[in-house]
Order: structure tokens, then sequence, then C-alpha cells
């Protein structure tokens, strides 16, 4: 999500330290199971689902019960701002989820 202000931040430390990336802007593009399947295996869904968004908050109750990484998975699919933001898939396979400046600088220092 281009315009959100974490994914700012992200842009403007990947910019400045000259890293290349490929963005993939999954509220207009969508975001395929099997990716969020990967994703939530590396890291568990907890980690994904952004519980302090707004969307998080205007789901219905039952809906906040996840019981299954599935049934996270179809979540983040039909709502996709609850995945939190950025995530970052490293050519290591790593994953980084969130903004961390100081995670940012270790992981792509060392890749460099």
């Amino acid at each position: 999500i281009k315009n959100c202000s974490t994914m700012k931040k992200a842009f403007d430390w990947l910019d400045g330290a000259a890293v290349a990336y490929a963005f993939h802007d999954y509220r207009k593009a969508g975001i395929d199971a099997a990716t969020l399947a990967r994703w939530c295996e590396q890291a568990g869904w907890e980690a994904l689902v952004n519980k302090r968004g707004t969307t998080w908050r205007k789901l219905a109750p039952e809906q906040q019960q996840i019981a299954s990484t599935a049934q996270a998975i179809a979540l983040m699919q039909a709502h996709t701002s609850l995945i939190r933001r950025p995530v970052i898939e490293t050519s290591a396979r790593e994953l980084i989820i969130g903004f961390d400046a100081e995670r940012f600088a270790a992981t792509f220092t060392e890749s460099a």
C-alpha cells in the first residue's frame, strides 16, 4: 500500500541505501494464497496480521477469532490491508515484517 506512512519510511530507507527492490501493491494487485502460506510457514500468521489497524477493528468479532492458518490466509486475501507492512522477502528468502531501520541496515549491509 504505497501511501501507508510505514511504507513511505521503508521506501525512503531502501532508496537512501540504494537497495534495489520490486514493489507489489497487494491492495491493488491482490496476493496469492501460496505466498501467504509460505510467509505464514516462515513467520506465523500472527506476525502478518495487523491487529492495530482500522481494518482489524472493523471486522466482526467472529472474524477476529482466527483459529487456523487457513482461516488467517483467507482473511488476509479478503482484506489485504490486514497484512502488516512492509513484508520484505530478501533474495535469501528471509522475511522482514514491519519497518525497523536497524534490521534493514543489518540485513542489507550483510547482503551487500
